[in-house]
């Protein structure tokens, strides 16, 4: 009993740290309790199957946590949520168990390390594979404390996990020192240790946060519109016509002759657009309107596009068979116009499980169907783009397009910047999870990529919080959830590129390296006490 009641405990320090109700402090003692029933079980003699123990408790205390930080997920698809927490709590244990197996063959110090390189190498899993689900990744638990980790503009939120990790290692050892020696003297040494962890990163960044200076190339006035369409009872019930009027009447509300863009939210225009006939659609026609009301603004925004293949030639894996001789391509897209150029394309290359994408389509859709996109109620699979496209305005200022649920990957943005992108625009559609944790959780992680790249954003979403965002991840304007309206800025541009944009997730590779490594080399060792 003692060790369920201490498995619950993990999961709920964990949970309790969590953006954005919680308190990322706990997150230093989150794992304590667990690493302590991993210890009670590896070096207690038992005929009981310890790995089964470890796996169990582990699975509870990780359950815990999925499930009160994510169960959001339910209100856009309560088969998703199941899928999403017990698969990623399954991942999480599978990963403790792994550690468990190796703590017996090495000594603390080498047991510890596997661990924390283990656990980010799967974090880094979690970005690039097609089950990608990076949303509980240890380093977000800060978005809401920004002021604490500035530093990402170095190490991006693997920083962070790895900072997660350190403290809950260092004052564990000197648990189980003092309970070794029973001598107060460790525990005081152990909680001066672990305090100097948590509090010089924290004055470091502090001290970066109030001396940090942005970089300028200009500024550029924004406009963000938030139409406040119901994606279940209106979005798609609802023409490009009635939307192209509805997003012209905000912005002629709002904008002014020096507005620079106008920026509205992921595929707003939803009705499905041929992309060999998108010159002539409703959209290019409504921002025509528009550009005719403010001839010098840039207008960007998100459209729904597909593209009729009937060339077998070029079908793909992301291609969808709609009848005997006819495939086509979907896509969730951006789209920048103005007066000066042909329409500007991205089409979102991260996309959500189940949703958009079948991940390894090729051998699971003859076993599972269409199980997969059914989960969210979508009938076609998304199709992506190998490169991070850039717009180009009419004033020779350069935008990253990043649609939704892309945001929450921060090399991916990085690759934006590299590619030249002053500055952030974020389109999304965040009312899929009703008024849950699930839009302001995705809010705030776009201050961590704010502090990685050291770029403004513009967000705008069709329901849930339009925000502009600066440099340090501070909220500058925001338009709350379910209000129609629109909110402008100036933001500032640059041309800066952080040691994060520019060398990645550094981190995760390394732990990957070591933590292989580690793997090979305790396979040569016997079991050695700690």
């Amino acid at each position: 009993m003692k060790k369920i009641v201490l498995a619950l405990l993990s999961g709920l320090l964990l949970a309790g740290g969590w953006p954005t109700y919680g308190f990322p402090l706990l997150l230093f003692f989150g794992f304590i309790p667990l690493l302590w029933i991993e210890y009670q079980l590896r070096l207690t003699p038992s005929n009981n199957p310890k790995k089964i123990q470890v796996f169990a408790y582990a699975y509870l205390s990780f359950f815990i946590f999925n499930i009160i930080t994510t169960s959001w997920l339910y209100f856009s698809t309560p088969f998703g949520m199941w899928f999403a927490v017990l698969v990623n709590t399954l991942l999480m244990s599978l990963v403790f168990l792994i550690y468990h197996i190796i703590a017996k063959k090495v000594n603390f110090f080498i047991g510890s390390l596997f661990l924390i390189t283990l656990w980010i190498s799967f974090e880094k899993l979690h970005l690039i594979w097609d089950f990608s689900w990076p949303w509980l990744n240890l380093g977000n638990g800060f978005s809401e404390y920004f002021s604490w980790i500035q530093w990402y503009e170095y190490t991006g939120t693997f920083g962070g996990s790895l900072w997660v990790w350190a403290v809950n290692f260092t004052l564990f050892k000197s648990f189980l020192l003092f309970q070794k020696y029973k001598e107060k003297n460790i525990l005081i040494r152990g909680a001066v240790k672990g305090g100097l962890l948590i509090l010089i990163p924290i004055g470091v960044s502090l001290s970066i946060y109030y001396t940090y200076t942005p970089s300028s190339t200009g500024k550029i006035n924004a406009l963000v519109l938030q139409p406040n369409i119901n994606p279940y009872t209106e979005k798609y019930n609802t023409t490009d016509k009635r939307i192209g009027k509805l997003l012209n009447s905000l912005s002629k509300k709002y904008a002014t002759d020096s507005t620079q863009i106008i920026i509205a939210p992921e595929t707003v225009f939803a009705d499905g657009t041929n992309l060999n006939n998108l010159l002539n659609s409703t959209a290019i026609q409504s921002s025509r309107e528009l550009l005719q009301e403010f001839p010098h603004t840039n207008f960007l925004t998100g459209i729904s596009l597909y593209k009729p293949i009937r060339n077998p030639a070029e079908i793909t894996y992301q291609s969808n068979f709609l009848r005997e001789g006819f495939w086509f391509n979907d896509y969730n897209s951006a789209f920048l116009w103005n007066n000066s150029q042909t329409p500007q394309l991205y089409h979102k290359s991260k996309l959500v499980v189940g949703v958009e994408t079948f991940p390894y389509k090729e051998i699971l859709q003859p076993i599972l169907g269409d199980v997969m996109l059914d989960m969210g109620g979508t009938v076609a699979m998304k199709t992506t783009q190998p490169k991070r496209e850039v717009f180009l305005l009419n004033n020779n200022k350069k935008v990253a397009p990043i649609i939704c649920y892309e945001s929450v990957y921060g090399q991916y943005v990085g690759n934006y910047v590299k590619n030249g992108a002053q500055f952030l625009a974020i389109i999304t559609n965040d009312a899929w999870w009703d008024n849950t944790q699930g839009h302001k959780q995705h809010l705030s992680y776009a201050r961590l990529r704010a502090i990685e790249t050291r770029k403004s954003i513009a967000r705008s979403a069709n329901t849930g919080i339009s925000a502009f965002i600066n440099e340090k991840g501070e909220i500058l304007n925001q338009l709350g959830y379910e209000k129609q309206g629109a909110i402008q800025a100036q933001i500032n541009l640059n041309n800066k590129l952080t040691f994060y944009s520019k060398y990645g997730d550094y981190i995760a590779r390394i732990s990957l390296f070591l933590s292989l490594f580690i793997f090979l080399y305790a396979l040569t060792r016997r079991r050695v006490t700690n």
